[in-house]
């Protein structure tokens, strides 16, 4: 399949484009700026002036709509952007348009999250075949946000306020497998395996840092964080992702399949043992098992 990736660059992009490739389509990823790359075709498309982007969709079976802007410009990128994108895949003819929205877009009244949902309703407008999965907040983005606050002389909790994290490399899973689906016409939400609250997600954070910081406690202003209290920001739509907030920080080590490689890798397993110590009980690992000695 010839797949257009919007936002090819951003943090979900960066999950999703490979992800893709190796799914065996072919990927056309749009960037503002020349790049080169060579299991991805990159094109110059800017959504914001409209540039760049009819040439981006020509030729293209589906697009991934994940390019977005932070509070400032959140409009023009996120309204007018996908109107332009909208238009330019109708020439195209392209068969599905799927679009990432944050969860809580249709409850949250106020900046990213209702442009978000704006931008929804243009797609489900369209006339398009398209699909839209909404996701809760990335375990990626998170954890630049609180590097960054670890730079304040205090971190600022809200225990208020609750996350639902989600590792983008599962969210890239589930747009790969919707894309094998054909659009659905629907509205989807998927967030991460569990929900916590500010004090529990910086805990967690600094523990896995090894950092000692100061916490103060405050209360968190404003109608995006009133409605993330509410509960408008978390999900339970089914599937869940799997990969929580502590294991993306501290992945487990995985443990072979092979059992003579655990075996052999184990420094009491026999294969480990000198030689030239023919009398060397084995313990631990192999516990019982004995070298034959010598007459």
């Amino acid at each position: 399949m010839r797949i257009l990736v919007t936002g090819a660059t951003g943090t979900l992009g960066r999950a999703v484009v490979p992800a893709l490739v190796r799914r065996g389509h072919q990927v056309r990823a749009m960037s503002r700026r020349e790049r080169e790359g060579t299991d991805v075709t990159w094109v110059r498309g800017d959504l914001a002036s409209g540039n760049g982007v009819r040439q981006a969709a020509r030729d293209c079976d589906a697009i991934v709509h994940l390019a977005t802007q932070g509070r400032k410009g959140s409009e023009r990128m996120d309204v007018a952007g996908t109107l332009t994108l909208v238009s330019a895949a109708r020439e195209a003819r392209v068969s599905h348009l799927l679009y990432v929205s944050p969860v809580g877009a249709d409850r949250v009244p106020t900046g990213l999250p209702r442009h978000k949902f704006e931008a929804e309703r243009v797609i489900r407008g369209s006339g398009l075949g398209h699909t839209v999965l909404r996701t809760t907040h990335y375990h990626q983005w998170l954890d630049r946000l609180l590097r960054r606050l670890a730079g304040l002389p205090a971190i600022p909790v809200d225990p208020s306020v609750p996350w639902q994290p989600i590792d983008t490399a599962e969210v890239a899973a589930r747009l790969g497998g919707l894309l094998a689906d054909g659009p659905r016409g629907e509205t989807l939400e998927f967030g991460g395996p569990q929900v916590l609250g500010t004090d529990e997600l910086v805990r967690t954070w600094l523990r896995a840092h090894r950092s000692r910081r100061l916490c103060v406690r405050v209360r968190y202003p404003g109608k995006l964080f009133a409605a993330q209290r509410a509960g408008a920001l978390t999900t339970d739509a089914t599937p869940l992702g799997r990969i929580s907030w502590a294991d993306y920080l501290c992945p487990p080590v995985p443990l072979s399949d092979d059992f003579a490689v655990e075996h052999t890798a184990s420094p009491t397993s026999p294969a480990n043992q000198p030689e030239g110590d023919p009398d060397l009980r084995v313990y631990g690992g192999d516990e019982g098992y004995q070298r034959q000695t010598r007459k």
